[in-house]
């Protein structure tokens, strides 16, 4: 996402459309992208720096930790703040900010239903586990002799 310093006017620009997945060269098994990134921001030039502010969104396709099936999370930053200083190029990348924040956003431990959209099939075995179990046996605890 590169903004062109000249056609930023005084009272500051308004950008907003989709652009290619920044984080793509961090692709593995488990993370990919799934869609284009989603912006919608504001540009200015002041004091020697170029600032922006505003959202982003990006669909990622994740690995669930607990069935380890894949699944779309959408991550989403409603307030990106960048500020950066103008060092004489006429042309400034917003990419390396971008991608920082989507990678600090991203799930440590993603589960496919945490959106409550899809229902995970290990948790759900889990639970039908727990419910199916005997009653807890003390009685190695009551033969527990302790001196006082």
């Amino acid at each position: 996402m590169k903004v062109h310093l000249k056609q930023i006017p005084s009272q500051g620009l308004h950008l907003s459309g989709e652009d290619d997945c920044p984080i793509e060269e961090f692709a593995s098994e488990d993370i990919q992208c799934a869609g284009p990134l989603r912006y919608d921001i504001d540009v200015g030039v002041a004091d020697g720096g170029l600032w922006a502010n505003g959202s982003l969104s990006q669909p990622v396709k994740l690995r669930c930790v607990s069935c380890l099936e894949k699944f779309v999370h959408e991550i989403r930053l409603p307030a990106l703040a960048v500020h950066t200083e103008l060092n004489g190029p006429e042309t400034v990348d917003l990419t390396p900010f971008v991608r920082e924040d989507l990678l600090l956003n991203l799930p440590a431990h993603p589960h496919c239903d945490k959106d409550g959209d899809l229902v995970c099939n290990a948790r759900q075995l889990t639970m039908e586990a727990q419910a199916a179990t005997r009653k807890p046996d003390w009685s190695a605890l009551d033969k527990l002799k302790l001196e006082s």
